[in-house]
């Protein structure tokens, strides 16, 4: 029996005499789960997805709208191979960086993989900071609900907390190369447009002025240097702009949505060093999480049902539980 999806149970009601029975079967119908891991930038969802993608037969889809494209993996701090721990990501890394990449594409491409990901008897997890994606897939895709159960677990960090960790983490992203990484992708012949595809990724326009400086020859080593200071200035502040951004949308979607999202409070972690922050993963996050995502597998899956049959219908038996999901498993070789 397959563990995401499973057949469909016939169901018959026999009707008067000298009519025929009619066949419910339409009209019941099993829902396959994913779960979604959302939250701010760097607030830890990558990681999170993976930790759950190694304790239960998982694969992830990237719902990030910049790290879809090929290139600038430093820029739009893509997650290494080292760090997907051998987990398959979908959409990751593989979208022309100069197409337009939608949330319309978004929600087809990452429909279809959901699919394959259940025809491997996988769970679907989709982990990212775009929450239009998401929001695309989930509320404006007319049959994602119909046909899937969803879990969202939601990784929240106090702001001021956050926003201190994005400028450190933009510090590190400079010593790791993203200067080069801009100007191997930068041409001073062309017009300054950062609309389209990865270009509109958070690094490249703020680099613009000091890369144009750099190759005109125009400006003193002073001058470039207080360029380079301020575009890495402007590129904290924009990418903290950003956070505050993805906290207001996810809110409004616990609040007008009614997505019953479950929050998990990273704070404590972003304020130990080391073993400790690890060990408040574990107890706040990590450990939360897997809970969550067990019970939810464990849950009996709903039967859609059309409110005028309800009064007549026979209650369906619960669809058996899948207790292989919850036990560790190798992980199958990145993509």
């Amino acid at each position: 029996m397959s563990a995401c999806k499973q057949a469909q149970p016939m169901v018959s009601f026999q009707g008067p005499p000298g009519l025929p029975s009619i066949n419910m079967e339409p009209f019941f119908r099993r829902k396959d789960k994913v779960v979604f891991v959302m939250g701010a930038t760097g607030t830890g969802k990558s990681r999170l997805a993976i930790d759950l993608a190694t304790l239960y037969r998982a694969e992830i889809i990237n719902s990030d709208k910049m790290q879809v494209y090929k290139g600038l993996d430093i820029v739009t701090n893509k997650v290494t191979e080292e760090e997907c721990r051998g987990i398959p990501h979908h959409l990751l890394g593989n979208i022309d960086p100069n197409l337009n990449f939608t949330a319309n594409d978004f929600k087809q491409h990452a429909s279809l993989a959901i699919e394959e990901i259940l025809e491997r008897d996988r769970l679907p997890i989709i982990a990212g900071g775009s929450n239009s994606y998401i929001e695309a897939l989930v509320d404006d895709h007319p049959e994602f609900r119909m046909k899937y159960e969803c879990c969202f677990i939601w990784v929240d960090v106090a702001l001021p907390v956050l926003n201190s960790f994005v400028s450190e983490r933009v510090d590190r992203m400079v010593k790791a190369g993203l200067v080069e990484e801009v100007r191997r992708m930068f041409d001073s012949t062309a017009e300054a447009e950062y609309t389209h595809g990865i270009r509109k990724a958070i690094g490249m326009p703020e680099m613009d002025e000091y890369l144009r400086g750099e190759a005109c020859g125009i400006n003193d080593e002073e001058t470039q240097e207080r360029l380079l200071q301020t575009a890495i200035s402007k590129i904290k502040e924009n990418t903290c702009i950003l956070a505050h951004r993805q906290l207001q949308k996810i809110r409004r979607l616990c609040s007008r949505r009614s997505w019953n999202m479950h929050r998990l409070d990273a704070t404590e972690v972003f304020l130990k060093q080391r073993v400790e922050a690890d060990q408040a993963w574990e107890k706040h996050v990590a450990r939360p999480a897997t809970r969550m995502v067990g019970n939810f597998l464990l849950d009996p899956m709903p039967t859609i049902l059309p409110s005028d049959a309800l009064s007549t219908a026979p209650r369906l038996p619960p669809r058996p539980f899948l207790p292989h999901l919850c036990q560790p498993w190798p992980p199958q070789p990145a993509r």
